[in-house]
């Protein structure tokens, strides 16, 4: 009986993947997770036109097996290249940008001119000191010299555009 596999296919599209799935098990003498209906339909049409033609020929076997013996696996990673002569002229240098920090050093005196004042304040250790008062935090001083919440940094001038301090 030879094998019409146009028949067989345009069957199995009428198929549901149950039903897909029982045929799988039928031809391959296995079963499959597989829920993919172009899949199964493929496989099994693949699988049905092997059995009945008899699949690869022995000369294709053995000449796969060549190819995948032949296959190069590399060991070991490739040797780092040797260093060209002049290659130290052709380095170029590019400046990269640095956060600035919003740490200040103890004893740095900030200034600014706020309503026709100069409001001086200097940097501690454990806070910072305007007019002989303590502040905890840069943000404490502004809202002192202004009576407005103020983010000291930026009361301050050490913020860049963007908001970034």
């Amino acid at each position: 009986m030879a094998l019409n596999i146009d028949k067989e296919v345009a069957q199995m599209r009428q198929m549901t993947v149950g039903q897909l799935r029982e045929k799988y098990a039928d031809v391959f003498g296995e079963s499959t997770n597989a829920r993919n209906k172009q899949w199964l339909i493929k496989r099994i049409a693949w699988r049905m036109q092997a059995n009945e033609e008899g699949g690869l020929s022995e000369r294709a076997r053995r000449r796969a097996l060549e190819i995948a013996n032949d296959a190069d696996i590399r060991m070991m990673p490739p040797r780092l290249p040797k260093p060209t002569a002049g290659a130290e002229e052709r380095t170029v240098t590019k400046p990269t940008r640095v956060q600035p920090s919003t740490t200040l050093l103890p004893g740095t005196t900030l200034r600014r001119d706020y309503k026709g004042r100069a409001v001086m304040v200097t940097v501690l250790s454990d806070g910072f000191e305007w007019e002989g008062e303590r502040y905890k935090s840069l943000t404490a001083v502004a809202k002192a010299v202004t009576g407005k919440h103020w983010n000291g940094f930026h009361f301050f001038g050490l913020r860049k555009a963007g908001g970034k301090a």
